[in-house]
């Protein structure tokens, strides 16, 4: 093999790399977005940026997913028995370029931290009644 072939060797294969790459983050999306119970939602966490990802709610967690990761497992896992949700609100000017179109804040409160999630009205309604359908404080085994 000659020296000229080497630089397009690597080329060639960087270039498969990263089409690979984003083929499986492509199966990954469908994937998450396939099971029951998921939907887009931004998060920022402690003041932090917005990120963009998938929501899965659980039996007793609520994962959230990045959305451009090859990760399998969730970024953040909340608590069902933990989690409360103490209000929504429209977005601010600065966060309307940050979270997808037609969202709404929805303010969270786990373990002390402040969570906010941007989804769409229709995922807050969802996320809403999944929390109130948790067993009572005192009733419930878990909580």
């Amino acid at each position: 093999m000659n020296v000229t072939g080497l630089p397009f060797i690597v080329l060639a294969t960087i270039f498969a790399l990263l089409v690979l790459a984003l083929c499986l983050s492509g199966v990954r999306r469908i994937n998450l977005r396939r099971a029951l119970g998921t939907v887009d939602a931004s998060i920022c966490t402690a003041g932090n940026s917005w990120q963009m990802g998938v929501c899965r709610y659980q039996d007793n967690d609520l994962e959230w997913f990045r959305l451009a990761s090859l990760s399998t497992r969730p970024k953040h896992t909340f608590r069902r028995s933990a989690l409360e949700l103490t209000g929504r609100r429209a977005p601010t000017e600065a966060e309307l370029v940050k979270v997808q179109p037609d969202a709404v804040i929805v303010e969270l409160r786990y373990e002390g931290q402040d969570v906010l999630l941007a989804m769409r009205f229709d995922a807050y309604t969802g996320l809403s009644s999944w929390l109130e359908a948790g067993p009572v404080v005192g009733v419930g085994t878990w909580r």
